[in-house]
Parts: C-alpha cells; sequence; structure tokens
C-alpha cells in the first residue's frame, strides 16, 4: 500500500509533451521508475526529484545522478524512518531509470536476475540481490480478503522458468492482431510473475523486464499507467493468478489486459483498485451488471456498498502491525479527536512517520476518519 507521506511529484509530463527526443525518453524513463515505487508503498524523495531533473536537462549523466543519491544517503550517519524508506525509493529509481535508457536486452531468466541484482544490490540486507529465493512464500492479498496466490515452489523456479522463457521465445506473434498479441503477453508476464522468483522486489522486477521485453518487441511503452496505477497493476497480476473453484473465483486476465491495452494501445480503461477485488465481482454477479470496467450504471447508493463492502472485508484480514501502529491505535482508542502532531509528540516520533503509518491503517481498513479533516475525528474499526 502507498504511504501517507506526502506524494512530492515532477512534471515529467511537460518534458514528454515538448517532445524533445533525448529529454522525452529520460522523462518517461524515471516517471516510470519513480511511479512503481507505489508497488512497494514507497515515495521518492525531494531530492531524488531535483536530481531528476537535472538529467533530464543534461546537466548530470544518469550515471551521475546515481553517485549524487548514493553520496546523499552516505553522509546521512543517522537516518529518520522517513529516510530509510526514501533511500530504497530513490536509489531504486535511478538504477530503473539507468536499465530503461539502455538498449541492451537479453530474454533470458539470467536477464531476470541481473535486473533483480542491479536494482537492489545493498538496498536489501534480509534478501540476496540477483539470487532466486530458496524459501517457500505466501502472501494475504486484499484483493482476495486475505487469501494469497499460490507461488511456485522453491525448488522448481529454475525450471518453471525455462519452460515459460522457452514456449514464449518459439511463440509465433506473426499471425496475431496487436489485440491478440496484447491477450498473449498478458497471460506471459502474468506467469512470470507467478513463479514469484524473488522474495522481496519480485513486482519490480518483473515490471522493468516486462518494459524491455515489450521494447525488444518494437512497441512504444505509455508511462502513464505504470507512473500513476503500478499498485493496479500489482492486484491485476494477483487476480490473474487466483483461483478458489468452491467461491466459484478462476483466474481472471481482464484487469491484466486493461492495463496492457492501456499502455501499448493507447486506450483510457479505467484503472482501479477496487474493481480487481473479488467482493466486486460478487457484487457485479449479484445485481447482474454486464460491464465489470465501470460504475456509470450503478445507482450511488450500490457504488458506496461495494466500497464499502471491500473496506469491512479488508479490516477482517490478518496484518502484522508494527509496533509504532500499535500505538497509534491506543491513542486514537483513548482520545478520538487526537491530532497527528499530538500522536507524534506522545511517541515521541516525527509527523511525518506518524502521517505515513496512518494512511496506511486507514487502507488497510484499520482506522477512518470521521467526518472534515479541521473537525472531524479518528475511529478504530473493529
Amino acid at each position: 500500500m502507498a504511504k501517507a507521506k506526502k506524494q512530492i511529484s515532477f512534471d515529467f509530463e511537460s518534458y514528454i509533451r515538448e517532445g524533445e527526443p533525448d529529454k522525452r525518453e529520460k522523462s518517461i524513463a524515471w516517471s516510470i521508475a519513480t511511479g512503481l515505487q507505489q508497488v512497494d508503498g514507497l515515495t521518492p524523495s525531494a531530492y531524488l526529484y531535483e536530481t531528476a531533473k537535472r538529467n533530464i536537462e543534461g546537466e548530470i549523466s544518469i550515471e551521475e545522478a546515481k553517485k549524487l543519491i548514493d553520496t546523499y544517503y552516505e553522509s546521512k550517519a543517522i537516518r529518520t524512518d522517513d529516510e530509510s524508506e526514501t533511500e530504497e525509493a530513490d536509489k531504486v529509481s535511478a538504477r530503473i531509470t539507468e536499465l530503461l535508457s539502455e538498449k541492451s536486452f537479453s530474454f533470458t531468466p539470467n536477464q531476470l536476475l541481473s535486473i533483480h541484482e542491479r536494482l537492489f544490490k545493498g538496498v536489501f540486507y534480509k534478501v540476496k540481490a540477483g539470487k532466486f529465493r530458496d524459501y517457500n512464500i505466501t502472501k494475504k492479498e486484499w484483493v482476495l480478503n486475505g487469501d494469497t496466490v499460490l507461488y511456485a515452489n522453491a525448488d522448481l523456479i529454475k525450471e518453471t522458468l525455462k519452460y515459460d522463457f522457452e514456449t514464449e521465445k518459439n511463440f509465433d506473434y506473426s499471425k496475431l492482431s496487436k489485440e491478440d498479441a496484447v491477450k498473449h503477453l498478458t497471460r506471459f508476464v502474468a506467469n512470470i510473475w507467478q513463479i514469484h522468483p524473488f522474495g522481496e522486489g519480485n513486482t519490480r522486477t518483473t515490471a522493468v523486464f516486462t518494459i524491455k521485453y515489450l521494447h525488444s518487441l518494437g512497441f512504444n511503452v505509455n508511462n502513464e499507467p505504470f507512473e500513476k496505477h503500478s499498485w493496479y497493476f500489482r492486484n491485476a497480476l494477483v487476480r490473474a493468478n487466483y483461483t478458489n473453484m468452491q467461491k466459484d473465483i478462476y483466474m481472471n486476465t481482464e484487469y491484466l489486459e486493461k492495463f496492457f491495452r492501456n499502455i501499448l494501445l493507447g486506450e483510457n480503461n479505467e484503472l482501479k483498485n477496487r474493481y480487481t477485488h473479488i467482493d466486486y465481482d460478487e457484487y457485479i454477479k449479484k445485481f447482474g451488471e454486464n460491464d465489470k470496467s465501470s460504475e456509470k450504471n450503478l445507482p450511488v447508493n450500490d457504488t458506496a456498498k461495494i466500497t464499502q463492502k471491500s473496506h469491512e472485508s479488508h479490516s477482517k484480514i490478518t496484518v502484522n502491525l508494527t509496533e509504532v501502529q500499535q500505538n497509534i491505535i491506543r491513542a486514537i482508542k483513548q482520545n478520538q479527536f487526537v491530532s497527528q502532531t499530538e500522536i507524534a509528540k506522545e511517541l515521541s516520533l516525527a509527523r511525518e512517520t506518524v502521517n505515513r503509518n496512518m494512511k496506511k491503517l486507514q487502507e488497510q481498513g484499520i482506522i477512518k476518519r470521521v467526518g472534515a479533516d479541521k473537525n472531524g475525528h479518528w475511529e478504530v474499526i473493529e
């Protein structure tokens, strides 16, 4: 989930619209790179955007930009919680930008390993960069009401990747329309992601590999979906790989296809996270709505119901709360009208740290804001 840290953005679009090829390519790469950090709830710092602008303007190279960012964090002997998180976002954003600016590409599992290593070397401390995971995983998903996708067994990662890559490499696109090609590419990307070769950084690695693969196939990638809808991208990948026959839910690539159709065909499909939630599917089945990609024909009250239902379902998911989040919840229970500034003072934390964690608690359906910012209050959803 995206953190509540104030979004610091940069107008990449102004450079993209200007039409200068060099600036345009750099801006597209930076916009994708920074947008992808949302997948893991990270927000780049103001310093990152300043450095990106210098690179786009041609003042510094991407290599110099990376060094400036590394030096910026090396100079900080003591870091706040915010700086620890922006360090990963900043470093990985610069590395993604560098990778996307390179024309070289190899359609092999080793390319996946190389991308993961280049993105996360020295960033992850509990996971080895450039190494396949050697343990099995499950992940509680909001869109699945706390259930998990079944990921590949760690012992079979290499074999499964080899099979999928060989199958894709031998596939003949020549007789497919662009629409059918997008449908096929969608399934391939979903399969690679579901293997989940890496313990951490899997979605960002998959995204970078996918973009470079699409470039190798001659597609011009629209940056906007990755920049603004990267969390939808991950949720769509989840739905493309989840089946629960008992609940009459099956792997569904339609959400991911809409994402890629926006990227590759220039369409404007709505990419809203609630559309990917399994409760939304059940709602549509119940009320007989044919077009699940739109709520235009739904009564206002019904739209509210499904949104509320999703939040209620989400609140039932067992989540691991940090000590800071537990203390914030206690503070709200003691005083519903407490402000973030007061909580920060009580817990001896930076206000931004409190703000970020409260936003995450809201998105997890654990707390909610009732009323206006000035005169409202907080509630803990039991």
